[in-house]
């Protein structure tokens, strides 16, 4: 039985239509349910009573410590590929339920019909163990030990093929992402992006923009490896929570593939002695990270195996721990603002099972709050979310179809540098030990690639933007001037591409429409002979008669300052180039 485990903020579906010969009658159209474990099971071929037994027992365990309302049964086919059979699966779907409501303790038990398509939206929580996936087999195999016993599968790459993405709305970030030569997956790597060249520009750009922003506000980067002795993820109690979504290697499984990248930054902390004088000190670090996501899980960008967050880590004192909050929360809101995107925050205090002094947790949590208030920033107290080691703030923001996506998180730890025996030279020569704030803005890069996409359309930012300008011809009298004005392009830094073909004038404006190329630059006769050029930009606004010198200067002002399409179009008017 493979189980994808959610604790949300709230969960609602509506009844589309019965999908299946067998399904359940329904007594309402529609739930809307809040504060609840969300368990997306699958039952697979030969699942018994015994192993669902345990995955419910091993959920109850986990919602009643974080304090949830209740807990939504949802049968999910597309986890696994080897299902059961549809009257079996029935069966035991109705023994699970049965069972539920007999060991519910105080919560209600939610279960979603069996055998309809049914119209979903979910709000994850943030915390770091907010989505669990995990595998129960008859003799309670866990995901890892059952892997050891598959055979090796080679791929045949000759029957490997682009995946198909037909059927998804226009909208969506795939289908906009085939149209524009963004990136693909392949069978070969599940879960894991083929970054295109138009895509890892997209990419490339965001980590520049973020890495010369950080470095301003004084941080440092390093990179560490992938690899670590499983020793590394018992300190750090990750292999007590992540095991499962771990890959772990070696014979003797004594290696694993890091899944987040704090306890190998400590290591870096742990390297050298620290004083007073050193902090803060904060470390950044773009490296890969992978996740074991159970494959019926991966979803586009959004939910990947593979993935790079602006990560890092900030070792302080008590005195400077405000001052960092309120750093970072300046940091996120110029950030969002520069994509316009609108966001709101979650205030998570003490869960009753934590570590640490009440005192402390106070201490923090009011850290937190005042430097919320101070920013102006909206936010909603999380009533015992926090994580086990201390108070966070987490950012969600939301699209151009007003989803609402966990992106930033601000965590206070305690913990952990106790656990690693962290420690710097106080100004009283005494060793005392340091706060750490773990933080990322973007948060995944790809999550936000995908949400990028989907909000702008496609119609990204001239900065981001793959293809920055099109140059095309009108004519092979034109093409000569037309290569002259692509050259001083790309030898200003403007990504630029050219059309010199034989097609036709509609044909190469359309081209550059389907890749969404902010300016598109045309080229006759009359501009070869005025040493100009003609401008049509996404809007359909045409300027005529334009210097080139003056339009490079004017776009790279815009890649530089970051306005938006509508503000350059507006001062272009203005100044009347």
């Amino acid at each position: 039985m493979r189980v994808l485990q959610l604790d949300v903020d709230n969960i609602s579906y509506k009844m589309v239509k019965p999908e299946a010969s067998i399904y359940d009658s329904i007594e309402r159209q529609e739930e809307h349910i809040k504060n609840a474990l969300v368990l997306f099971m699958t039952i697979e071929k030969d699942d018994t009573l015994e192993s669902a037994k345990k995955m419910f027992n091993d959920s109850l365990k986990f919602a009643e410590k974080q304090k949830v309302d209740g807990i939504v049964l949802y049968p999910f086919a597309h986890l696994s590929s080897n299902l059961e059979d549809l009257d079996k699966a029935a069966a035991l779907y109705n023994h699970i339920k049965a069972y539920a409501k007999e060991n519910k303790h105080n919560l209600n038990i939610i279960s979603a019909p069996f055998g309809w398509n049914k119209q979903l939206s979910i709000n994850i929580k943030g915390h770091p163990l907010a989505e669990q996936s995990r595998w129960y087999s008859n003799n309670n195999l866990n995901v890892q030990d059952k892997q050891k016993e598959k055979k090796e599968k080679r791929v045949d790459l000759s029957i490997v093929k682009k995946s198909d993405w037909s059927g998804l709305g226009e909208n969506d970030h795939r289908t906009i992402a085939e149209r524009m030569d963004l990136f693909s997956f392949q069978e070969i790597s599940p879960g894991m992006v083929y970054w295109h060249n138009n895509g890892i520009i997209i990419y490339q750009e965001l980590i520049a923009f973020i890495r010369k922003l950080i470095r301003k506000n004084g941080y440092i980067e390093i990179s560490t490896p992938a690899l670590a002795n499983i020793a590394l993820w018992h300190v750090s109690g990750h292999i007590d929570h992540y095991k499962e979504d771990m890959f772990i290697l070696g014979e003797d499984n004594d290696i694993g593939i890091k899944p987040m990248n704090c306890p190998s930054t400590i290591m870096i902390y742990k390297s050298r002695r620290w004083s007073y004088r050193d902090l803060p000190l904060r470390m950044a670090d773009f490296d890969k990270l992978y996740r074991n996501e159970i494959s019926g899980a991966l979803t586009g960008l959004f939910r990947v195996r593979e993935i790079t967050q602006d990560d890092a880590h900030i070792f302080t004192d008590e005195q400077h721990l405000e001052s960092e909050i309120m750093n970072l929360l300046k940091l996120t809101k110029y950030l969002y603002g520069i994509f316009g995107l609108e966001y709101y925050a979650n205030l998570s205090t003490m869960p009753d099972s934590h570590l640490g002094e009440k005192e402390t947790w106070d201490a923090a949590t009011s850290y937190l709050k005042s430097a919320l208030e101070k920013n102006g920033i909206k936010y909603n107290i999380k009533d015992k979310d926090g994580a086990f080691y201390g108070p966070k703030i987490d950012i969600h923001l939301k699209d151009s179809m007003k989803r609402e996506w966990q992106c930033g998180t601000i965590q206070l730890d305690y913990q952990l540098p106790v656990r690693f025996n962290l420690s710097y030279t106080g100004e009283d020569g005494r060793e005392h030990t340091p706060i750490i704030i773990h933080r990322v803005l973007y948060g995944s890069l790809e999550r936000f690639i995908g949400i990028l996409t989907e909000h702008f359309k496609g119609k990204f930012p001239t900065w981001i933007a793959p293809i920055q300008a099109s140059v095309i011809s009108i004519s092979a009298q034109s093409n000569d001037y037309a290569q002259i004005i692509y050259n001083k392009m790309i030898e200003n830094d403007i990504r630029a591409q050219l059309d010199i073909s034989d097609k036709t004038l509609e044909y190469k404006i359309r081209d550059a429409k389907i890749n969404e190329v902010p300016y598109t630059i045309v080229i006759g006769q009359k501009e070869r002979d005025g040493e100009t050029i003609s401008i049509r930009d996404r809007t359909g606004k045409q300027l005529h008669g334009v210097k080139i010198n003056a339009f490079i200067e004017d776009i790279k002002k815009e890649v530089e300052l970051k306005p938006s399409i509508a503000e350059i179009v507006e001062k272009r008017n203005v100044k009347n180039i």
